[in-house]
């Protein structure tokens, strides 16, 4: 009689046997094998790799990007701006008043240095524009009464009127007349602008370390009314001439003046706040905003009217304005460790009063930003 074959371990033994072997894998004991390798090219590889992993730690996190250090960026920004002085067309003389647009003295602003005027101007019917597409006529079937042209001066009216100078003719429009290519002058306001004096006055703030500061020392003896500004001697002296802005942008000024442009006035303020708040200081650049290498969309201009009455009806006088337009943007960065358990630091107070020759002086606001701009 053949012997009986083993029966197979039930679930439960088989649980028990693997549960057995786990506990006593649980107590072994594992080191790694360390095989020290006498090759001195290897060691040297090895070392260099070492260093290298060592100094872009130190040099560049922690010197270079001070990844140590908490920071904001954006600082709180207030900008106020005053243009001064005067100059003269072929006709008259232009003040501030009349050639800063607009006069509020905010961040972007216009310099008005040649005008196209259209004087004169009453409501009626006249010859449309030979810019105006499909304006041009033969006879009255090519003018379709009625029609506008959002492109154009006016209402169609089916007449074909004689143009303003030469043998052409212009579907007749009921606008201001004349329209504005038919009897404009062009006066050139930029001579003396190159001398014209900018006050940007800008304090920005940190909120993230209650940290303020201004581009305007409190200097006494009326400092501001005397000086311009100069990257060395006079960095808070923030008083430029048009003519300086538009240099630095790498512009000429005479083309500039009669195309028109936009230059972007950047002010940086990059701060280590675990230094002295003198250490603190504006950096100025210049550059050209509109892409002037594009005709289609370089240049600056833009049109206004003054509204008379002459002989009880209303006529205005419309100008299409040329300008330097100029945009002053604020940006910048704070930073220090005095939020982080990294050691001794501090963290810059409003009211600190640090040494240097841009310090801030007891009772001004803002670091010196109580001194009045000059009058």
């Amino acid at each position: 009689m053949a012997a009986a074959e083993p029966k197979p371990p039930t679930g439960a033994a088989a649980a028990r046997r693997l549960a057995r072997s786990c506990w006593s894998a649980f107590w072994d004991y594992e080191t790694p094998k360390v095989i020290v390798v006498k090759n001195r090219r290897l060691g040297i590889v090895y070392r260099a790799v070492q260093l290298l992993i060592l100094l872009y730690f130190v040099w560049y996190v922690f010197i270079v990007q001070k990844s140590y250090q908490d920071s904001e960026t954006g600082p709180e920004s207030s900008v106020i701006t005053k243009v001064k002085g005067i100059t003269l067309s072929e006709h008259k003389v232009w003040d501030v008043e009349e050639y800063v647009k607009p006069p509020e003295g905010g961040s972007v602003f216009s310099i008005i240095t040649r005008i196209e005027v259209t004087p004169f101007q009453t409501l009626g019917t006249c010859a449309e524009s030979m810019r105006v597409s499909n304006a041009t006529c033969d006879s009255d079937e090519d003018c379709v009464a009625g029609q506008l042209d959002m492109l154009g001066n006016g209402l169609r009216t089916g007449r074909c009127v004689p143009y303003y100078h030469g043998s052409s003719k212009t579907c007749e429009v009921s606008a201001w007349c004349p329209v504005e290519d038919g009897a404009s002058v062009s006066q050139f306001l930029g001579t003396m602008a190159p001398n014209f004096t900018i006050l940007i006055k800008n304090s920005i703030h940190y909120p993230k370390f209650q940290f303020s500061k201004g581009n305007i020392e409190n200097r006494k003896g009326g400092y501001l009314k005397h000086c311009t500004f100069h990257e060395v001697s006079d960095l808070y002296c923030p008083i430029f001439k048009l003519g300086y802005i538009v240099e630095q942008a790498g512009e000429n000024f005479t083309e500039l003046a009669h195309t028109g442009g936009v230059i972007g006035v950047i002010i940086n303020w990059d701060c280590d706040l675990d230094l002295s708040a003198s250490e603190c200081n504006p950096k100025y650049s210049f550059r050209r905003l509109d892409p002037k290498h594009i005709p289609a969309s370089s240049g600056y201009n833009f049109r206004f009217a003054k509204y008379y009455k002459i002989n009880g009806s209303i006529t205005r006088t419309l100008i299409k304005a040329y300008g330097i337009r100029i945009d002053v943007i604020v940006h910048g960065q704070g930073s220090t460790a005095g939020t982080m358990d990294m050691g001794p630091a501090h963290t810059p107070q409003q009211n600190q009063q640090p040494k240097g020759p841009h310090a801030a002086r007891p009772g001004g606001d803002m670091n010196g930003m109580t001194t009045p701009a000059p009058s």
